[in-house]
């Protein structure tokens, strides 16, 4: 029997509210701001949300926060609904801050009316030169004990769009020498004058996301209000709002964010990085955005097993990109088809088969559970091998072909190197050999035993494919803690296009679900850009960690 996996420290807290009867219902949320796509981080926190109701029972909500008009897009939310669903989860209601824009207005007159906001008209740098240090008090603001009648009628002309941007904003009023720097005195409130992407033109203010978030929260009944560990210092601010406003006690709860090696999560930088055109849009099978992912060929499942395996705690750390690979290679062993495809190619002509074309049989994959069935791959005298499958002086323990030496094409027969040919440059252009016919894969009576088996492709019948072999984004593992900017560390090498390799026909049937191992190369998938007279494939991981770590 299988060890009981121990539980995370946020599932103690779900057992032990719902055990002791403080909930009878598990809520939860995940929250995005549609100013981005989601990446392999926000992935972490929708299968911990989404997870804990499928365990435990009761529901997630997605709440879009789209509390700043100015960065929020449709396209953005369209996109991220699609990675959720993708990722295997469904949630209860869609909901967005802006349905509460009314609810939050209100909120903010209440508080206004118990004296605790305030309307301030410093400007920003006096603001900040007004607040302190951390270990120094701020000072009051001189707009700080207007009265209430005062304060509520600024608020309502701010509302009614009689103020410019920026000319006045609305602030909570609690402690200005508190040791949390965030208590002192926050903006909730502040005037733009931009089209929101739901409400139009409706408001010209809006709620800065400390305000708006644990509201919502509270509006929803949210029971488990789950955020990464930059907010520990944020839930001083949560909890003071609910308490003040008397509202349903939503809790919130922190865990350690998705640190990942040769890449960067912040989606100020992803988005740097898609705006000058440093990466081929937020789907580039380089970035480390969901999308991406996808079309690099990573499964949902594949995904889901790597958030469970890095878990869920209390302290920060770095993950290891090699264990997200570890995970896709994991799971494609055991559901890609195996299929022959030639990346660099060099004629082999075998000189004494005489057969014309003849249909062999070759296994799809042999880790398949229902043993993966065949396929036919025609076979003829003249095919295409990878050139480095051939050496002219052999080194030592070299299992491949060289003038003398023997090897078995993979489904097919043993051959021998009897010639080889080479350009005005002295490059071998073509290889000649001759088969052993009883040496057929399945039913050799040859009695020939060899050590090497190379893959190939039948010339006649072969197709071609434009091959994209991705690598890491980056060259340092943490181009983010580097000196300069972080863009210096993009890697050079992270993309080569091999714009005629030549493929097994069967493969001109590739579909965009479809998962392949190109035997002997990688894992790869069909890309997007495919046409049907231009098959495009992504390598998504190659069959071993090849990374090196640099000095």
């Amino acid at each position: 029997m299988s060890e009981e996996k121990s539980l995370n420290f946020i599932e103690e807290i779900v057992e032990n509210d719902l055990n002791s009867g403080k909930y009878e219902t598990l809520v939860t949320r995940f929250p995005p701001e549609p100013n981005g796509y989601l990446h392999i981080g926000h992935a972490k926190a929708i299968c911990l949300n989404f997870g804990l109701t499928q365990k435990y029972g009761g529901y997630t909500n997605l709440r879009f926060d789209d509390t700043n008009p100015v960065t929020e897009k449709t396209e953005y939310v369209n996109s991220q609904q699609e990675d959720i669903r993708w990722l295997g989860f469904n949630w209860k209601n869609e909901l967005y801050a802006s349905d509460y824009f009314d609810e939050l207005y209100g909120f903010a007159v209440k508080l206004i009316e118990k004296g605790l906001a305030y309307v301030d008209e410093s400007t920003a740098d006096e603001i900040a030169a007004l607040k302190g240090t951390p270990t120094e008090p701020g000072q009051d603001s001189p707009y700080r004990n207007r009265s209430i009648e005062e304060n509520l009628g600024l608020f309502t002309k701010m509302k009614n769009g009689e103020f410019p941007d920026g000319a006045y904003i609305l602030r909570a009023k609690i402690d200005m020498a508190s040791p949390n720097m965030l208590m002192r005195d926050p903006i909730i409130y502040r005037i733009k004058h931009a089209e929101h992407h739901r409400t139009g033109n409706k408001w010209c203010i809006y709620p800065m996301y400390d305000f708006a978030h644990g509201q919502s929260d509270s509006i929803e009944n949210i029971t488990h209000s789950i955020c990464t560990l930059e907010y520990v210092s944020h839930r001083e601010l949560y909890d003071w709002f609910i308490e003040k406003l008397e509202i349903f006690p939503s809790k919130q709860y922190e865990f350690a964010r998705l640190n990942l090696t040769s890449t960067v999560m912040s989606k100020r930088k992803l988005l740097q990085l898609v705006n000058e055109n440093l990466v081929n849009g937020w789907d580039d099978p380089r970035m480390p955005t969901i999308s991406g992912l996808r079309r690099r060929g990573f499964t949902s499942k594949s995904i889901r097993e790597f958030c469970e395996r890095i878990g869920i705690a209390k302290r920060e750390n770095l993950i290891e990109l090699s264990l997200l690979e570890f995970c896709i290679r994991e799971d494609l062993n055991k559901t890609a088809n195996r299929v022959m495809a030639v990346l660099d190619p060099i004629k082999l002509v075998i000189t004494n088969y005489e057969k014309g074309t003849e249909d062999l049989i070759g296994e799809n994959n042999p880790e398949a559970e229902d043993g993966g069935g065949t396929r036919v791959i025609p076979f003829s005298n003249e095919l295409w091998i990878e050139r480095e499958d051939f050496m002219e002086v052999p080194a030592k323990k070299w299992f491949r072909l060289a003038p003398g030496a023997m090897v078995r094409l993979k489904f097919a027969y043993i051959v021998k190197c009897e010639d080889f040919v080479k350009d005005e440059n002295g490059n071998v252009t073509e290889i000649r050999c001759t088969y052993i016919p009883e040496s057929k894969s399945g039913n050799d009576t040859s009695g020939v035993n060899v050590k090497g088996t190379i893959h190939w492709v039948s010339a006649p019948h072969a197709k071609t494919a434009e091959i994209r072999l991705y690598d890491r984004l980056f060259t340092s593992e943490t181009p983010d803690a580097e000196e300069g900017d972080f863009k210096d560390y993009l890697n050079p090498e992270s993309l080569t296009v091999l714009p005629n390799v030549y493929i097994e026909p069967a493969l001109a049937d590739a579909d965009l679900d479809g998962r392949y191992q190109f035997i002997r190369k990688g894992y790869f998938c069909l890309d997007k850009d495919s046409t049907t007279n231009k098959l495009v494939f992504n390598r998504t991981v190659t069959l071993k960690d090849t990374f090196k770590k640099p000095n």
